[in-house]
């Protein structure tokens, strides 16, 4: 399941091409048995995925992509409250025996380097504190390039969303390898809270 706003709902985009079943079709290509949710909602920040993750988790995914905090930037909301969001998201995921793989985002620059450089550095920090695969950013080859980006800017075309799969792929591989393979050992270990 992949956890996101409209990065991942695929705004200015049919479902079929949208990053989720992108990804799961690439999957599926290579040997993986998978079924990749859309859990996506245009304009979610981070407080809107805590808010929906109960309902989202009745699915029951053995692995979540989080793919949220891009619209809590462009809102300029304060940098700590997205981190306890984030935080909240990954130890509930925890709770639940979910695996999580975060992904990350950047600020706008014209927000400025303090508030820039507060957000930017929320991801790899919570990554490292619960000990989770990360990927350092979602739109990783793709912002800034405007023959991968919709009209906006700020949307991936079809182009782009290729991209961003064959980025990420490597990992989401390896997560789901240690996840056949390791499924009942890396639970063995109670978690604890991590505020």
């Amino acid at each position: 399941m992949v956890l996101g706003d409209s990065l991942t709902a695929g705004s200015g985009l049919t479902r079929q091409t949208a990053f989720p079943a992108r990804l799961q079709e690439v999957l599926k290509k290579r040997g993986h048995r998978v079924r990749v949710f859309n859990a996506g909602v245009s304009g979610d920040t981070s407080m809107g995925g805590l808010a929906r993750l109960e309902w989202a988790l009745a699915d029951r995914p053995d692995l979540m992509i989080i793919e949220l905090g891009a619209n809590d930037a462009l809102r300029g909301l304060n940098p700590q409250q997205t981190r306890q969001n984030l935080n909240s998201i990954l130890y509930l995921l925890r709770q639940q025996r979910v695996q999580a793989l975060l992904t990350g985002m950047k600020a706008p620059r014209n927000l400025g380097e303090d508030y820039y450089t507060k957000f930017d550095r929320i991801y790899p920090e919570l990554a490292r504190q619960h000990n989770l695969p990360f990927y350092p950013f979602f739109l990783a080859g793709v912002a800034g390039r405007p023959g991968l980006n919709q009209a906006d800017g700020m949307h991936p075309t079809v182009a782009g969303v290729e991209v961003i799969v064959q980025g990420i792929l490597p990992l989401v591989e390896a997560v789901l390898e240690d996840l056949v393979n390791y499924r009942d050992y890396q639970w063995a270990v109670p978690a604890e809270k991590i505020y």
